[in-house]
């Protein structure tokens, strides 16, 4: 059994949340909540909610306990990027990319014994 939390069109380039997402990657939930809320990242907010959102799910959901639940998986893929244009010397235009990211948790109970 596994509940499950998506968020999508992330404000946030892939690289960055991913640096944040591996540091709670296979912790218990208090634990990767602990991690979260003395990151300094801007990511660490938006993680930190869809852990909570994959809880909740979890309790309400699916029956499990908070207390045996765990991050098993938690993976960043790019969205869709912006494209915005900066002008620049003689009549040049130089594109800026802000790039999104899709962030997918998945949350197990963990097995006694």
């Amino acid at each position: 059994m596994e509940a499950r939390c998506i968020v999508k069109h992330i404000r946030i380039s892939p690289t960055k949340v991913g640096i944040v997402a591996d540091l709670v990657r296979g912790k218990p939930v208090d634990e990767a909540l602990a991690i979260l809320r003395f990151t300094p990242k801007k990511a660490s907010t938006v993680v930190e909610k869809a852990i909570r959102s994959a809880v909740a799910n979890a309790e309400n959901n699916h029956d499990m306990s908070k207390d045996e639940l765990y991050v098993s998986e938690i993976h960043v893929g790019p969205g869709p990027t912006l494209k915005r244009y900066h002008p620049r010397q003689r009549g040049q235009a130089f594109p800026i990319l802000k790039r999104t990211s899709h962030l997918t948790v998945v949350l197990k109970e963990r097995e006694e014994g």
